[in-house]
């Protein structure tokens, strides 16, 4: 499938009209100071891809002039990232709101969508062909914040590649800006939800436990980890449901996906690459923290956390999947009160920080994000939602996964893009996930 992407030449998209405080409340202009939440993201890129099956006219013009016309409304993501290093030592970031614009490309594919079978390997392989990316050198200041790429297929599917600056926005922003792409791109007169620009300024600190986690992630070297692509199917995660709802000592909401699906990868890695049952067996997530520390709706900065719980090898990998998802309930349930308690989160209870940090890098720690329920399932470009939303599957700097995939296809479970365990431990990883049904 090599040389199937004919690309144009990347052109600057700016706002199609001066904005006003009405479309981009807070900040339309001059500079917008970032949190410490943005900060600690600052100049990490990060690509996601749309895959739409169903034709629309013109998919690239008609994405191209949506796209203009959002920048309207967020007008910081037209401007640019500058500062320079504080007495500190810190970089006094800020955004400038230059309306300078974002780098847009038109492509096209000489195949059909599924003749790359969009949902197994060879589609991964092809999707550096789909997204505009930084140069060798990364992302940086004066380099506009976003960068988008539409390719059209053969069969008159499209995919959309996103990729941007994270100081401007989380993966929940960036699925909230591209559904307003989306309304734009369908003729409605403005986006469903307005936004609340990045310059809100009203977020407590991030924790130093999660800062000092993504200031080590920065520097960390990638690791080569083998890229699978699975399913964890719906009567598993039905079945594991059952099993929390069914347990006398169980109290609470019910068991929801991203529980049960992290419990089942998180126990069958651990039994595969961690044979030493006193060890710690780190789990890291991501967890969206707007309805904690009081964003306003349509807020679509960063407002991220990671939450952190160290329990040993022997009580993931011994245990029941239910007593499995007990953990990650009680360090779900510390969340909040990383912003109460700013001194620890909510693994301090077993370690001082500085020992915490000393086993979050290792092969035997295990990272998970979520994209269930962030948004990235909800842009629509006039032909219908996303049939799949995928990631970048690059060499990562710990193990770590992306759960819960939107796809449309995975009706029957949920979709599960990881980079997880080394190439001698895919067969074991894979058959204790098989031998749970």
């Amino acid at each position: 499938m090599k040389n199937a992407v004919t690309k144009s030449s990347p052109e600057v998209v700016t706002p199609s009209t001066k904005p006003s405080p009405a479309a981009a409340p807070g900040q339309p202009a001059g500079d917008i100071s970032l949190s410490s939440f943005d900060k600690a993201l600052a100049f990490a890129p990060f690509t996601s891809f749309h895959v739409f099956k169903n034709a629309i006219a013109e998919p690239a013009m008609t994405i191209k002039r949506a796209l203009s016309q959002a920048l309207v409304y967020y007008y910081p993501i037209a401007g640019r990232a500058v500062g320079a290093a504080g007495d500190d030592g810190d970089r006094q970031l800020r955004v400038s709101c230059t309306g300078e614009g974002v780098a847009f490309v038109a492509a096209t594919a000489s195949c059909a969508l599924e003749d790359v079978r969009m949902f197994d390997r060879p589609f991964a392989a092809m999707l550096k062909e789909l997204a505009v990316e930084y140069g060798a050198e990364g992302c940086g200041e004066g380099d506009p914040l976003l960068l988008m790429q539409v390719t059209e297929f053969a069969c008159g599917g499209f995919v959309v590649g996103v990729t941007w600056n994270h100081v401007i926005a989380d993966g929940a922003g960036i699925a909230q800006f591209l559904q307003a792409v989306g309304d734009l791109a369908r003729g409605l007169p403005r986006p469903c939800v307005l936004p609340v620009s990045c310059g809100d300024d009203s977020l407590p600190g991030l924790p130093p436990l999660v800062a000092a986690i993504e200031k080590t992630m920065m520097t960390l070297e990638n690791k080569a980890f083998a890229f699978l692509d699975v399913t964890v199917p719906s009567t598993l995660i039905g079945r594991v449901k059952a099993e929390v709802a069914g347990d006398a000592d169980y109290s609470g909401e019910p068991c929801t996906t991203f529980e049960a699906v992290t419990a089942v990868l998180w126990r069958s890695r651990t039994r595969a690459v961690v044979p030493d049952r006193d060890a710690p067996a780190p789990l890291v997530f991501a967890a969206n923290v707007r309805k904690y520390v009081g964003a306003k709706e349509g807020y679509y900065g960063n407002c991220v956390t990671s939450q952190v719980t160290v329990p040993t090898s022997g009580e993931v990998a011994n245990g029941d999947l239910k007593d499995v998802v007990r953990l990650i309930r009680r360090a779900k349930e510390q969340i909040p009160l990383q912003f109460e308690n700013a001194a620890m989160n909510g693994a301090g209870a077993r370690m001082e920080q500085q020992e915490i940090m000393g086993v979050l890098f290792g092969y035997d720690a295990f990272y998970v994000a979520s994209w269930r329920n962030i948004g990235f399932e909800a842009p629509d470009m006039g032909g219908g939602r996303a049939a799949r939303v995928m990631c970048h599957v690059e060499p990562a700097a710990v193990p770590s996964c992306v759960a819960c995939l939107p796809r449309e296809e995975a009706a029957g479970g949920a979709s599960v893009l990881s980079l997880c365990v080394r190439e001698e431990h895919v067969d074991a990883f894979l058959a204790e996930l098989s031998s749970l049904g």
